[in-house]
């Protein structure tokens, strides 16, 4: 295969990578105060990106740059999903950024850097690709965390994030390179393919599968790698923390396929009983913890921990349409998350971000449409029917009872019976709870539209939820 088709594969890359490089030149030269130019242009770069992973569409899978690189009905789903949301989230960020008169061209930059990541670890066919994709990925949030250099809280959160993603980037780097150093490979298509079979050093093939799943762990969050999201969440400006709680996410759980399912499927067994307890811990551990935070932001960052659990029942089921329930689940989660951040950002003002639960308490008297749009979004996050969230948990439970994992399946509706508690907490303080202030909720006409159709969409999809569970069976089943 010749370097222009290898390009053309790479189209939606090569274009976010050039415009990304050019935005940054523009932003530095602009004279636009409200970085307005930077805003538009990067929304704009975004739908290209999109756009051009759509017209390429074939589907048909097709490797690039000596099969380092891979074009297939899930990479091109995925990154039209991360550009989808990442347009929702630069949307909300811009009304945040003006809100607050902290106005940077930089956070676009950066996010345009960090969606570049994401698609280059979706794509990634080889262990070296996966680990580029991921550190491009990482450099740009830790930055993205620092930028309020006058918050010590959000200075403080960048180190500990830097510091625990550097160790976790570390283990990753040693499980790739005891894999390579037992087959003799990075592309992940020889890799399954060796490990298939090798019948000698298989307690070092699954030594370095524990170091690989400590890499895949951290950037989904899962316990016990963990401990910087509370902190990241909380300390970070709200505009970064939307950014990192959604389309990373979905950057993340294609990390995980690449490297578990299409690169370590002979190591099922081994990396199935990992994950079991991953998931136990982390759906015991978010939901309870989150019952005591007082802090919106830190309670969302346990829920999300314990939502990991929940995508990980998905990915460990082991079959394909397992792989396509955990896909389901994690683009509703990128929704959901988006809309409950999206809701704080609208209820903030200059000087007060409204992140604590005291904030929320009375919305239906100052705006009973957005407290309607909130709790859309907690019913769909607890899992009640018909939202979307209530088909994200039925489709992954459904599969793991289908494996013969009933017990799991009973104890994660344990804990989601127990996640329901806060929840449900917030719609009590929103409803039946009075407001400490009645001050006037101040946003643009855009950023009211954009959340009303963030949140009715959980409901619509949900009354439907056949239609992108049959694009996620067709991106994984070969």
């Amino acid at each position: 295969m010749n370097w222009s088709t290898d390009i053309m594969l790479a189209l939606p890359e090569v274009i976010l990578l050039a415009s990304a490089c050019a935005l940054l030149v523009i932003d530095t030269f602009s004279k636009d105060s409200g970085r307005n130019i930077t805003y538009g242009l990067a929304q704009l770069i975004l739908i290209v990106a999109a756009s051009v992973a759509i017209y390429l569409y074939t589907g048909e899978t097709s490797y690039a740059f000596g099969k380092t690189f891979v074009s297939d009905p899930m990479s091109t789903m995925l990154k039209v999903v991360v550009c989808i949301i990442s347009l929702i989230v630069f949307l909300y960020s811009h009304e945040y950024l003006k809100k607050h008169e902290w106005m940077q061209g930089e956070y676009f930059v950066l996010g345009l850097f960090a969606v570049l990541g994401m698609m280059v670890m979706i794509s990634a066919y080889s262990l070296l690709t996966v680990y580029l994709g991921l550190e491009l990925l990482s450099l740009s949030l830790y930055a993205m965390v620092a930028m309020r250099k006058e918050s010590q809280a959000a200075s403080e959160a960048a180190m500990k994030y830097f510091v625990l993603g550097s160790m976790a980037s570390g283990m990753l780097l040693y499980g790739i390179s005891i894999l390579y150093g037992v087959t003799g490979t990075l592309e992940l298509n020889q890799l399954s393919h060796m490990l298939a079979v090798q019948t000698e050093q298989n307690i070092l093939l699954v030594f370095g599968l524990v170091f690989i799943i400590v890499g895949i762990a951290f950037k989904l969050g899962a316990v016990p790698f963990h401990m910087w999201i509370p902190d990241v969440y909380q300390g970070a400006p709200t505009a970064v923390t939307l950014f990192i709680s959604s389309a990373p996410k979905i950057a993340a759980f294609a990390m995980a396929i690449r490297l578990l399912v299409d690169g370590m499927q002979p190591l099922l067994i081994d990396w199935q009983q990992m994950l079991v307890i991953l998931a136990i811990l982390s759906m015991a551990a978010g939901n309870i913890i989150a019952i005591s935070q007082t802090n919106l932001k830190r309670m969302l960052a346990y829920s999300t921990i314990a939502h990991v659990g929940f995508l990980l029942l998905g990915i460990l089921s082991g079959t394909e349409a397992g792989y396509a329930a955990a896909m389901f689940y994690v683009i509703t989660y990128a929704l959901m998350s988006a809309g409950a951040f999206g809701v704080i950002i609208l209820l903030s003002r200059k000087g007060f971000e409204s992140d604590n639960l005291n904030d929320i308490k009375g919305l239906s008297d100052k705006s009973p449409w957005f407290a309607f749009i909130m709790l859309i979004l907690m019913f769909s996050m607890t899992g009640v029917p018909p939202f979307l969230g209530f088909w994200a948990k039925w489709f992954v439970l459904k599969e793991i009872v289908d494996m013969g994992y009933v017990w799991l399946a009973a104890l994660a509706v344990v804990f989601a019976i127990i996640g329901a508690y806060y929840y449900l907490r917030i719609v009590k303080l929103m409803y039946f709870d009075k407001a400490e202030n009645m001050t006037a909720i101040k946003a643009s006409r855009q950023m009211r539209l954009a959340l009303s159709i963030n949140g009715l969409a959980l409901l619509v999809i949900g009354l439907m939820p056949g239609f992108l569970m049959t694009l996620c069976l067709a991106a994984l089943i070969k």
